[in-house]
């Protein structure tokens, strides 16, 4: 119950962070020339992770989640099938993702949009949230919807 408890509040911060009101300037559109290397630090975390799920590499795909999901699971396996049994296989079984737009949340957060094709076509989009930890950017949380349409 408590680990249900921890996602929870996770969920509930991202919720809380995507709902607050954002500067004039912060708009989910791409950033300026300048600002790409570091938008381009946080999209190779992304697709780290998703190939590492593909790949079924749980170590892989566990060692980008951010510090809350490192101390919430006993092990890097646990955190795989969590991540499988709460809905989320098809960014697991997903075979081709392409990133949107995106929006600084201060300076040490965002959030990212992710077009994924999932098996048989389907199409998926993701909201990452990522924040800047010590070891680096690192996936806070993804809210995953099912998109109409089949990809060709």
């Amino acid at each position: 119950m408590t680990l249900i408890l921890r996602h929870a509040r996770t969920l509930l911060v991202a919720i809380v962070i995507a709902a607050a009101p954002a500067p004039a300037q912060d708009t989910m559109t791409p950033a300026p020339e300048d600002a790409m290397p570091t938008e381009m630090a946080w999209q190779e975390i992304i697709t780290s992770q998703i190939q590492a799920f593909r790949d079924h590499n749980a170590p892989g795909a566990f060692m980008y989640a951010g510090a809350s999901f490192q101390v919430s699971y006993p092990s890097a396996e646990a955190f795989f099938v969590s991540i499988m049994n709460m809905g989320y296989a098809p960014i697991i079984e997903s075979t081709a993702h392409s990133f949107g737009a995106h929006r600084m949340i201060g300076e040490n957060a965002v959030l990212q949009e992710v077009s994924l094709i999932g098996k048989d076509q389907e199409r998926y989009g993701a909201i990452y949230q990522l924040m800047l930890e010590e070891a680096g950017w690192r996936v806070q949380g993804v809210q995953l919807f099912r998109q109409q349409g089949m990809a060709i």
